[in-house]
């Protein structure tokens, strides 16, 4: 069944990296609220710069160390800013997909010596669960010709092109690590082969 979406509201939200709109949407595959950052004007525009950013409830709003998620969100919103337009789109799948509490669940196995993806496994889930057809639909609705997708993931540019969308090319979005987060950025290198420029994120 082919999934439909709504864009329902359109809001004006300015914040420290200049205004933007905020589209609500509503779909007929889940009750989630997804949402579009809108900064500019974007409509039958090519190469607009776009990060999907999957909820984090402990990095973006926490501030959790754990992670990198609400630095590459805040750093998200300032690219596109710094570019002139561009789009910021909000999916609700936290924890890579797996939710909340097994998420919380698979933070207490990486303190016992679990790695991210180990963690989720042993909970009985795939490394990566997160889908990406709604942020194409979404993507389509604002009437967007082409993007450059902020992601260090290859396999989420794999997955929008599968889905349709015209990745034009790849913004890196790298943040500076921490002791909290170390381990976590090299196994988002070594085991799910995203791109990172520092060595040593990248040696064995």
């Amino acid at each position: 069944m082919a999934i439909e979406i709504n864009n329902l509201v359109q809001t004006r939200i300015p914040t420290e990296y200049g205004e933007f709109v905020l589209h609500y949407f509503s779909n007929s595959l889940d009750s989630k609220e997804h949402i579009a950052f809108v900064f500019g004007a974007v409509t039958d525009k090519a190469q607009v710069p776009v990060r999907i950013h999957s909820e984090c409830f402990t990095g973006d709003v926490l501030g959790s160390r754990r992670c990198d998620c609400g630095e590459q969100l805040d750093r998200a919103l300032q690219l596109i800013s710094e570019h002139g337009f561009g789009v910021l789109i909000y999916l609700r799948q936290e924890g890579r997909g797996i939710g909340l509490l097994k998420k919380l669940q698979a933070y207490n196995l990486q303190d016992q010596g679990m790695d991210t993806v180990d963690a989720n496994i042993h909970l009985g889930h795939l490394a990566d669960e997160r889908e990406y057809s709604i942020a194409a639909l979404m993507l389509e609705n604002l009437q967007i010709k082409s993007i450059e997708l902020i992601t260090n993931n290859p396999n989420k540019i794999d997955q929008m092109k599968l889905l349709g969308v015209n990745v034009d090319k790849r913004i890196a979005i790298e943040i500076e690590s921490n002791c909290d987060n170390f381990s976590y950025l090299r196994t988002k290198a070594h085991k799910m082969d995203h791109l990172f420029a520092r060595d040593e994120i990248n040696k064995s």
